[in-house]
């Protein structure tokens, strides 16, 4: 699902964003609590946690829109303190809320965005083309942006974001809210920038999406538990085995699984149960189903998922 194997033009030696205890804090509340990252130019870099960890305080603090309380830190070779007009020049921003003009039509949106992001009168024609062309509206210029689905709206967005070919790009929670077939398009869409040397900083709390990036960061209340690639990740966090459990009725399965100590939560109309032997679990599994009048469909052992991973680091954290 990830592009780790792909090949750009990217140069992973160069640094595009670097921070070192980067901190905000909101009264008594500490948002960010002393972060340290540096991602590599031309990555697809993924901050994965839930809502409320401190993705959207971090990104707004890397793209000079909110000062740290602590910590410094570069954004395409530029100060995140002394430095954040350049890098708001520099960068491509889209925010999870889409920042579009509904009551503008799709071009007047695209017109106003080249005037806040100074692309170049020679280029503007070009790049709005460019922009139509990329979000599949161009039959649609006319329209008022706020009759466009989520998925036109959300691409709309993103060319908006880059009419004028940043080198870095954050996207906050960009697939909030649209459908999954809108969200695997943006995600192609996504690969095709980084492959032509884009970085691009992503947050999400969908974790079936931190397999698209050839980093992550986990981070959680604040504070980055875990870094590395998706495979790293697994293959560090992961000691234990992964069970799929397909049961009726589901959440009395579980209740009664972690009643006698096997780990499980619900994944959609399924169980994941984290065992350390997943051949001795499953038979004690289907005994503890049996006595607490469980019908068990099937058990099968899979490859952990992000999720899985996050799940427990979060539990030993």
């Amino acid at each position: 699902m990830g592009h780790e194997n792909e090949q750009g033009p990217e140069n992973h030696d160069v640094t595009a964003v670097k921070v070192a205890g980067l901190t905000r804090v909101f009264g008594d509340f500490v948002a960010v609590d002393h972060i340290d990252l540096q991602v590599s130019e031309g990555t697809i870099f993924g901050f994965l946690g839930p809502n409320g960890a401190g993705k959207s305080t971090t990104i707004r603090m890397l793209c000079g829109l909110l000062l740290p309380s602590n910590g410094s830190g570069t954004v395409g070779g530029y100060d995140i303190i002394s430095q954040s007009e350049l890098i708001k020049r520099n960068i491509g921003y889209m925010s999870q809320k889409f920042s579009l003009y509904d009551d503008l039509s799709v071009e007047e949106n695209i017109n106003f965005f080249s005037g806040i992001y100074g692309v170049p009168g020679s280029k503007k024609n070009e790049r709005k083309e460019w922009a139509l062309e990329m979000a599949d509206l161009r039959d649609k210029r006319g329209a008022l942006t706020r009759t466009l689905p989520g998925g036109y709206k959300q691409r709309l967005a993103l060319g908006c974001a880059i009419l004028h070919e940043p080198r870095i790009l954050f996207l906050d929670e960009p697939t909030s809210g649209v459908d999954p077939l809108s969200r695997r398009n943006f995600w192609t869409l996504i690969y095709g920038m980084a492959r032509a040397g884009t970085t691009v900083f992503v947050t999400t709390h969908y974790m079936d999406e931190a397999d698209y990036c050839d980093r992550l960061a986990l981070i959680y209340r604040g504070r980055i538990i875990a870094e590395g690639t998706p495979h790293e990740l697994r293959k560090e966090h992961m000691t234990r085995d992964v069970l799929e459990i397909e049961a009726e009725p589901l959440v009395a399965a579980m209740e009664a699984l972690n009643a006698q100590g096997i780990q499980t939560a619900v994944f959609g109309s399924l169980l994941h149960a984290t065992v350390r032997d997943a051949e001795a679990a499953i038979p004690l599994i289907r005994k503890i189903a049996a006595g607490s009048n469980i019908v068990v469909q099937r058990i099968d052992r899979i490859v952990p998922s992000l999720e899985d991973v996050f799940v427990t680091l979060i539990e030993t954290s």
